[in-house]
């Protein structure tokens, strides 16, 4: 008997294999709970006064939330992964493309999120580092493999331990700086400008945001799906861009693992950095093997061992040299979202043909140079990158898109025209 694929790698999620309200909040928010985000928060924080910290936050998880949330409904209508999706705008072959970007970079962030774990609580407890590597990588991997009911139960137990344990050791840490009233009055030294504070906030997550119909073709309806994913931004960033300027101000650090292990808060401070790197890096590590699926066709699980043991056999090494080059990669992958949103909503008027019966073409090369030309408009022009990558990439697609089909109609016409010629001679 065939084993079904009970991540639904290559096919949409069925309606009774869905989940609620609860469950896809607490998923989400494993999500937005994001260790990046925190350094994030601390860039912002030595630049920013806090009441202009607190709008940009704000301003910034609204953007992500816009864009996110219209990925989630776009997954919840169709079921359908990111990579999946990609297929409808890139073609088949095309997708392959956006899926081996999207899984590689998080194969990376993976081995890079194992090392962050290690080195820190090495220093701190001096357990062999390489012992602490391999154990979390194996249990990452693990909780990866199961799939997406260990990751929900995860985010179960990570959500509130987090918020709990993160939230005291910021309290005390505020207290420590002089309470709020010196929070209020706080003044950079250096004032940064607000549309490279708004690229710090957005650009910290809306790579991984882009990877949003993973976990949101699990939604049960598209109201619960887009919800729960622009609430988590909300809450879930919002903490962790608030822990990471509570702890710059207060200390000088922005990881509030570390401002605990400064407290004495050893055991809570490594379980709050356990939890927090591995619902990262469980999500990274599924998203990954989704992509890597629509390439290969083999199941997720296989791929997720394989990814990994690679991810956790390469940590220090990505960790030491890798970190600058994800960063450039990830900057690539908010083109692929904005293509999907833009041939959903307005090419295709927001109805996709079903997966099953939908015929794709090889390759839109449409779809791939738009992309690369978003990608170029986010670097060189000014402004916000990731913003003007995505409305850039999405234009470009939308007028090669008219053109082509206005093309294809004009010589459909030709064409008829020369067959009506033909027969009356």
């Amino acid at each position: 008997m065939q084993k079904v694929d009970k991540e639904f790698s290559l096919q949409p999620v069925p309606q009774a294999n869905r989940n609620g309200f609860w469950k896809m909040f607490m998923l989400m928010m494993g999500l937005t709970f994001f260790s990046a985000s925190m350094l994030s928060g601390g860039q912002l924080g030595t630049g920013l006064t806090f009441t202009e910290f607190i709008w940009i936050v704000l301003a910034g998880n609204l953007l992500l939330g816009i864009y996110t949330g219209a990925l989630a409904f776009i997954a919840a209508k169709t079921g359908l992964s990111t990579h999946l999706l990609a297929r409808y705008a890139f073609g088949e072959k095309g997708s392959y493309l956006s899926s081996f970007l999207l899984g590689i970079t998080q194969v990376g962030w993976f081995g890079v999120g194992v090392a962050m774990f290690a080195v820190p609580v090495h220093a701190a407890t001096g357990i062999d580092m390489y012992v602490l590597i391999v154990v979390s990588g194996l249990l990452m991997t693990a909780t990866a493999f199961i799939g997406i009911k260990a990751l929900t139960v995860l985010s179960f137990i990570a959500v509130p331990s987090i918020a709990l344990l993160g939230g005291y050791s910021a309290l005390n840490a505020t207290n420590a700086a002089g309470g709020i009233e010196a929070l209020m009055g706080y003044q950079p030294a250096e004032a940064m400008g607000l549309a490279t504070a708004l690229t710090i906030c957005i650009g910290s997550f809306v790579s991984a945001g882009t990877l949003t119909p993973d976990f949101a073709r699990f939604s049960k309806t598209k109201r619960t799906a887009v919800s729960t994913t622009v609430v988590a931004f909300f809450i879930g960033n919002s903490f962790m861009f608030l822990f990471g300027a509570i702890g710059m101000f207060a200390f000088g650090l922005a990881d509030i693992s570390e401002v605990m292990f400064m407290q004495g808060l050893m055991l809570p401070a490594i379980i709050v950095l356990g939890l927090n790197i591995w619902t990262t890096n469980d999500n990274a590590l599924y998203a990954s093997g989704l992509g890597f699926s629509n390439i290969t066709k083999i199941a997720k699980g296989k791929l997720v061992i394989v990814n990994g043991v690679l991810g956790t056999a390469a940590a220090m090494w990505l960790f030491n040299n890798f970190v600058g080059f994800l960063t450039i990669l990830g900057s690539t992958l908010p083109s692929i979202g904005a293509i999907i949103l833009f041939d959903f909503f307005i090419l295709r008027k927001g109805k996709y043909q079903a997966f099953e019966t939908m015929k794709f073409k090889a390759v839109n090369w449409i779809a791939i140079v738009s992309w690369i030309g978003g990608v170029a408009i986010a670097n060189l022009l000014p402004g916000i990158p990731p913003v003007n990558g995505i409305i850039g990439t999405g234009v470009l697609y939308l007028i090669g898109m008219v053109i082509a089909e206005k093309a294809a109609a004009k010589s459909g016409l030709e064409q008829g025209r020369k067959g009506e010629l033909i027969r009356e001679h």
